[in-house]
């Protein structure tokens, strides 16, 4: 066993009460966990506000206690996967602004994608949509993905149902995931 795991924070981002991203994140910690220490993170449980700092993020100064919670669950991590529903061809607003709470936090790490749709396109639209934005704030995405189409046909009562060869491309980002957060971010 590796005496130091890359710590992995699969965050669920949709905060809808019945959102399918919540079965298919667990299975996706489920498959992380050979790999990683994971901790599951469900943004509806989170409960962020609209951003309510008076500062910018990127001078580190927040006022209220749920910035300073996510800004030390996030800051405990060493590589993210994200969980993102399409929604009209994009991710979701709570989702960015709950990136956009934080900045310091999010420097320098690895982060996975992996989306879904109840469509054809497995949300991919949603994930180069959220690249430019994860860049901006000094994030690394994986170059590997993990789309899934048709979601409604593959969540059930007892979870998600994982469509053939999803394991392997999860597999490649969470293999690039590891590589990215044992590489030094160059300053």
């Amino acid at each position: 066993m590796n005496p130091n795991p890359v710590r992995l924070h699969v965050i669920s981002a949709s905060v809808r009460p019945a959102s399918a991203a919540r079965p298919l994140a667990h299975w996706a910690a489920t498959q992380a966990r050979a790999r990683f220490e994971v901790t599951p993170v469900d943004l509806a449980e989170i409960a962020l506000p609209f951003l309510d700092e008076p500062e910018y993020a990127s001078t580190g100064i927040y006022a209220h206690a749920h910035t300073r919670a996510w800004s030390a669950l996030v800051d405990s991590a060493d590589a993210f996967l994200f969980v993102l529903p399409m929604y009209n061809g994009g991710f979701t607003a709570p989702f960015k602004n709950a990136i956009d709470f934080l900045y310091r936090e999010w420097q320098g790490k690895p982060a996975g994608l992996l989306s879904y749709s109840a469509g054809g396109s497995g949300g991919a639209p949603a994930g180069r949509m959220l690249r430019p934005v994860l860049e901006s704030v000094g994030m690394v995405p994986a170059e590997a993905s993990a789309a899934v189409p048709g979601i409604t046909g593959l969540v059930t009562a007892d979870g998600f149902r994982a469509p053939e060869g999803l394991a392997g491309e999860l597999a490649a980002v969470l293999e690039e995931l590891a590589a990215l957060a044992r590489t030094p971010v160059s300053a």
